[in-house]
């Protein structure tokens, strides 16, 4: 079973993507009946990719400018919409439903599954 494979197991799973440093879409899937297409996983691997940028940024600059520790490096973050959330590590994502949404699980399977691409 492949990575992709493995966070589609997870609770409200609706898509799960891969792609690379630009955010280009590597490889996805995409759960029956789910309302994900690849055009917009693309968007969203690239929106996942900038935010992981900010985000990094952001965690330097609060580390540098207040002399406290622990915010860098970023890991991942989580997209939260309206009926479902993706949760990203930079290199690969998930979309979860938010009425069965497992968090935590979508992190730990990330982490597991981890950010080289």
């Amino acid at each position: 079973m492949s990575e992709l494979d493995d966070l589609m197991q997870l609770p409200g799973a609706q898509a799960a993507f891969s792609n690379n440093d630009l955010g280009e879409l590597l490889d996805h899937r995409i759960a029956e009946k789910s309302p994900m297409d690849a055009t917009t996983l693309d968007l969203l691997a690239h929106m996942c990719v900038a935010n992981m940028a900010i985000a990094t940024m952001q965690a330097r600059g609060w580390e540098t400018s207040s002399q406290s520790g622990g915010f860098y490096p970023v890991e991942g973050f989580t997209l939260v919409g309206m009926q479902w959330s993706a949760v990203t590590n930079g290199r690969r994502g998930v979309v979860v439903s938010n009425d069965a949404a497992d968090y935590e699980a979508a992190y730990r399977a990330l982490g597991a599954v981890g950010s080289e691409g």
